[in-house]
């Protein structure tokens, strides 16, 4: 594709990486003269509606978003067979490059990433977004330190697509959250354990689990918790041992709510240890500096030099994001921040650095402190360590039944010794009937005899009952607890109490996709409104007329108008242009009025049976008494509106 255009105006100049489901680009928007980063997705999503529609609708919920640590999204589109998304280029590279070159990161950096990074993030949050992805690829750091995130909703757009198998793990397995694994749901407490588990491969230089296929490492996180940090790098703070086991707590309410909640708790942690400023080096052999000299190549010399064999120190292939060189080269460490004197241990090569990023004031008062901290232990040890041994025996661990048919499940958690009972919950990817968990989830420890739910796949979630008045919070946890996302769709006029929910859409009942966003309208009470004219209309167009002004129809009532044909309205009560409040109702008055049919040519029997059906009288004039005479004349006259119960004349021959 080096070289083309799309859409007429966006160049292709240079790969920079490739996935299993796109390719990104370095770029010119020619038409604005401004470099962009293009990622263009598999040409087998170009021919998925339901693909293109997720793509475009998440495209432009990241392109409303403001905050300088996102990347900015500027447009999207298809030109042929290839979807894509034009996006701001960092020049620069990825927080995995930058792991490469230089292994774990001391506290001061590791908080110096997080911390906007988090903070955008939150802003995302609060708009109803949720990530799915956070990931050391999608983390970018430019050449003037800024730290970004990239990729919001393209895992959505892709579980929207009919061409992703059921049993597609969606997002990457390293980071994902148990829930994500059980279920496919995800929310914002979803980001925030992949946002952990970042923090422990960021401060570790590895991920917390392993193993040879991406479900088996997917499944480990269902069975274990994170483990601490400071147990593989020695001098890790405690404080961020507590902010990992946080973030990663294997039950979702366990976790801070929001990335907004977790960034507080890493600001907090950076004043007490009193971490220093810190700018975060770019990666220096990083694919986007590779495909920056690229820019000016001719596309078939590109090719040439793209497939050409390494000859060079410095030759890299554009679409890795690993760098093949010939001669080892030396891991390069983070640096001391400005006015800050690192210790020695702490510069040069070493793949697993201790951190000691205190002065040796502060290490003695932390001793201090620690030693009365131990002897309190021993002491409050002491006084339980009795009852701490008679209460042991009474927990047990639930044993992991996801996956199971619900007899076996309830013979597993039986056999385990605890009480059971069935609940419904939503899923997009477990088969009705079948298990999706447990309450308490698995590995929780919880008295032995107690009752733990077996959660029972009931399809995909629906859009929960809600009625006006109904209390927002309460209405916003029906939500989620059907595997939904709530969002604030502010106010409007509503007969409910100011505050209350006015309605939802979609409308409860409706069918979504797991994750899927409800708008909850508050209601901002009743406000005076002038009855509309809906004479004449539709009953149907009348009633949608009546709702958007914030006017409910409480009673439709028939009624007889020579003028108005059946179905349609003849008026209202009270009548238009009268003021009423907001949510007020109105009884609409509907013709009731019979069109007149044609009789002419029928037979007096069939015309009589006509008219009668009808709930009509009939009088008839003819010669001789018959039913077999054929109607001549009808009154009244064919196509008139004629009320219910009223009589009709006909004369018919011979």
């Amino acid at each position: 594709m080096i070289g083309q255009m799309l859409e007429g105006r966006y160049r292709i100049d240079a790969p920079i990486a490739r996935g299993g489901m796109s390719t990104v680009f370095r770029g010119v928007d020619t038409r604005l003269d401004r470099p962009v980063a293009i990622k263009v997705m598999d040409p087998k999503f170009a021919g998925d509606p339901q693909f293109l529609s997720r793509f475009e609708f998440e495209a432009r919920a990241v392109a409303k978003l403001k905050h300088p640590s996102l990347v900015a999204v500027y447009d999207q589109g298809i030109d042929g067979d290839h979807p894509f998304l034009i996006m701001e280029l960092v020049e620069g590279g990825t927080l995995r490059e930058l792991l490469r070159e230089r292994g774990p990161m001391p506290p001061h950096a590791v908080r110096a990433v997080a911390e906007p990074v988090l903070a955008a993030i939150g802003v995302a949050h609060a708009a109803g977004l949720v990530h799915r992805d956070i990931k050391p690829e999608n983390v970018l750091i430019s050449d003037a330190g800024e730290v970004k995130i990239a990729d919001f909703g393209l895992v959505r757009a892709v579980a929207a697509a009919n061409t992703t198998s059921a049993s597609v793990i969606l997002g990457t397995a390293a980071y994902l959250s148990p829930e994500q694994v059980t279920s496919g749901t995800a929310d914002a407490r979803s980001d925030v354990y992949s946002f952990g588990v970042l923090i422990f491969e960021l401060l570790t230089g590895q991920v917390p689990f392993t193993g040879d296929t991406s479900l088996s490492v997917a499944y480990q996180r269902i069975e274990n918790d994170v483990p601490s940090p400071s147990r593989f790098i020695a001098g890790v703070p405690a404080e961020f041992d507590e902010l990992v086991a946080k973030a990663t707590a294997r039950e979702p309410g366990h976790r801070f709510a929001d990335a907004n909640e977790m960034v507080d708790a890493l600001r907090q942690i950076g004043a007490s240890l009193q971490l220093p400023a810190y700018r975060v080096p770019a990666p220096q052999e990083s694919a986007e500096h590779l495909s920056a000299s690229y820019r000016t190549v001719d596309p078939d010399d590109l090719r040439t030099a793209v497939e050409a064999p390494v000859r060079e120190p410095r030759t890299a292939q554009p679409m890795q994001h690993t760098r093949v060189v010939t001669a080892q080269r030396p891991r390069l460490d983070y640096g001391a921040p400005d006015g800050y004197d690192q210790p020695q241990q702490m510069r040069g090569a070493h793949p697993a650095p201790p951190y000691r990023p205190y002065g040796n004031d502060r290490d003695r008062s932390r001793r201090t402190v620690w030693l009365w901290v131990a002897i309190i232990a021993i002491l409050t040890l002491l006084v339980g360590i009795g009852g701490w041994w008679l209460g042991f025996g009474r927990y047990s661990a639930v044993p992991p039944i996801a996956g199971l048919d619900t007899d076996k499940a309830i013979a597993t958690l039986r056999e385990a010794g605890f009480e059971t009972e069935t609940r419904p919950k939503a899923s997009d990817t477990i088969p009705v009937g079948g298990v999706v968990g447990s309450d308490p989830s698995a590995g929780a420890k919880v008295t032995k005899g107690s009752t733990v739910a077996v959660l029972v796949s009931n399809g995909k979630p629906r859009v929960p009952d809600a009625k006006p008045g109904d209390s927002v919070s309460n209405v916003e946890q029906l939500i989620r607890n059907a595997g939904l996302q709530p969002v604030d769709a502010g106010e409007e006029s509503n007969a409910a109490p100011k505050g209350t929910v006015a309605r939802l859409d979609p409308k409860p009942g409706t069918v979504l996709p797991m994750g899927a966003q409800v708008k909850v309208f508050r209601s901002k009470g009743s406000q005076p409104v002038r009855v509309p004219d809906v004479h004449g209309r539709s009953t149907a167009e009348a009633v949608q007329i009546l709702t958007a002004a914030g006017i409910t129809v409480r009673e439709n009532r028939s009624q007889f108008d020579r003028s108005v044909e059946a179905d349609h309205v003849i008026g209202t009560d009270p009548t238009a242009g009268k003021t009423v409040q907001s949510g007020d109702g109105v009884v609409l008055l509907v013709s009731n009025a019979l069109k007149m049919p044609s009789l002419l040519g029928a037979s007096v029997g069939d015309a009589r049976s006509r008219l009668e059906g009808l709930g009509l009288h009939v009088q008839i004039s003819q010669l001789t008494r018959s039913d077999a005479s054929v109607v001549i004349s009808q009154t009244p006259a064919i196509g008139a509106n004629v009320e219910p119960g009223s009589s009709v004349s006909l004369v018919a021959l011979p």
